[in-house]
């Protein structure tokens, strides 16, 4: 076993090594991996649902049976996960994985995912404009836990929150595999805050998480891709490693709330 002393030597061997990396910008725009034309998500994902499809009702049925739950923790739960920023995100998965991550102590985990997560997007901005579904609460009348005007006119499927987050997950599990229970949970109820807020439907949740699979089967085999995921991975052992770094509080609340089944039983929600 590694006494404190070696582990205090290891950790400021590592983050000299990273020196360079932490120049990294968060507000900056990113390039993607991917080459324009290179991939077409919608050849994968299922389309949307469309009237006369069944899953067109189950959506609404839950759409209408969850917005109960905005008057629970699970409720607010959601209406955190709706602030999809950066340093947001990382304050989701802090928990999961077991250390506080902002983008000043991991600069280089952001540039990784926000330059992958540049990919996911885009393929999933190309799944909306093909599809032009309406959002839940244009087809039905409910509360949803942000303010509308922030949704705008933009469409509901793929949810783009949900494939962020999943990109999220995604890299965050292969960068560290110890912790990809709790991460890729997390990422599941990143998603499930999206229908629980009623901003998109349950259909969506799904798309949004097969988009970002699908884009980063390819993303993941860029030698590009490796290279910051090899710096990344440094980075985030020598925080890990470090005497300092703490884990948020509060995480036994939120894992609860995450192992939380929020998804209604349809047999008595009516047509």
């Amino acid at each position: 076993m590694m006494t404190r002393p070696r582990r205090c030597l290891a950790w400021i061997s590592v983050s000299l090594i990273l020196a360079g990396v932490a120049g990294f910008a968060a507000d900056k725009p990113y390039e993607g991996y991917l080459t324009p034309g290179e991939f077409e998500v919608t050849r994968l994902i299922e389309p949307a649902p469309r009237k006369g499809d069944p899953r067109y009702e189950t959506d609404r049925k839950i759409f209408r049976a969850t917005r109960a739950l905005l008057d629970t923790p699970r409720g607010e739960m959601a209406t955190s996960d709706a602030d999809a920023s950066p340093a947001a995100l990382m304050r989701d998965f802090s928990c999961a994985m077991g250390v506080t991550l902002t983008p000043q102590n991991a600069p280089a985990v952001l540039h990784l995912i926000s330059r992958a997560g540049t990919d996911t997007a885009a393929q999933t901005n190309i799944a909306k404009d093909v599809y032009k579904r309406s959002r839940p609460f244009h087809i039905d009348r409910g509360r949803i836990c942000q303010p509308k005007a922030e949704l705008g006119d933009s469409f509901d499927f793929p949810s783009g929150h949900v494939t962020r987050g999943w990109t999220w997950a995604y890299i965050l599990t292969e960068l560290a595999p110890d912790r990809a229970q709790q991460i890729l949970g997390r990422g599941r109820a990143y998603g499930e805050s999206r229908f629980i807020c009623g901003a998109h439907n349950e259909s969506a949740v799904q798309a949004g998480r097969e988009s970002a699979s699908a884009t980063m089967a390819l993303v993941r085999t860029k030698p590009a891709y490796r290279a910051d995921l090899d710096s990344a991975r440094l980075q985030l052992a020598a925080l890990r490693a470090n005497p300092a770094s703490r884990p948020p509080d509060k995480c036994d609340i939120e894992e609860q709330l995450v192992n939380q089944r929020v998804m209604p039983s349809l047999t008595t929600t009516g047509p």
